[in-house]
């Protein structure tokens, strides 16, 4: 007599796990060329020119009144206003910051807008001899209203100095 193959419960159980769609796709990272990386792009460089030009209402233009900042160095900033404030005692005059060239990633967040990471230099204008250039990456969340961007988390870390 031929034995027929009865599953057990349990396995059957596990079997939604092993469908696999065959349509779904990875999530990719917008590609240079592509529209939403140049917004972000575009936006990434107006937000820190506004930074290194000390031009805090255009800098604070950007983020949303209640934005989240998480530095791992100095912790969280809980509003636009803060960070404007701490930006003006702490580095108008005395810090340019710029982008590391090959370094910006852009994602898409369906229904809200997009997730921008890089890794970012900061100089000391006039003392980079005494003072280390730093380096740190980045997260910033941007959310698209009506065709609006502004950003609503930023998450700060791994700064050190660069060489170190």
């Amino acid at each position: 007599m031929k034995k027929v193959f009865a599953p057990r419960p349990a396995l059957l159980l596990l079997l939604p796990l092993l469908v696999v769609r065959l349509d779904a796709q990875p999530r990719r990272k917008a590609a240079p060329d592509d529209e939403l990386f140049r917004t972000i792009s575009s936006l990434d460089a107006a937000v820190f020119d506004a930074f290194n030009r000390c031009d805090l209402e255009k800098f604070g233009r950007f983020f949303i009144d209640d934005l989240e900042f998480y530095h791992d160095k100095d912790g969280l900033t809980r509003s636009r206003q803060s960070l404007v404030e701490a930006i003006e005692t702490n580095v108008c005059g005395k810090v340019r910051r710029e982008l590391v060239p090959g370094t910006l990633e852009v994602y898409p967040i369906n229904r809200y807008g997009a997730l921008e990471m890089g890794v970012h230099r900061f100089h000391h204008p006039g003392r980079d001899h005494a003072e280390p250039v730093g380096e740190g990456k980045f997260i910033h969340l941007w959310q698209n209203t009506d065709g609006a961007w502004k950003i609503t988390r930023v998450i700060s870390y791994d700064h050190h100095a660069v060489g170190h």
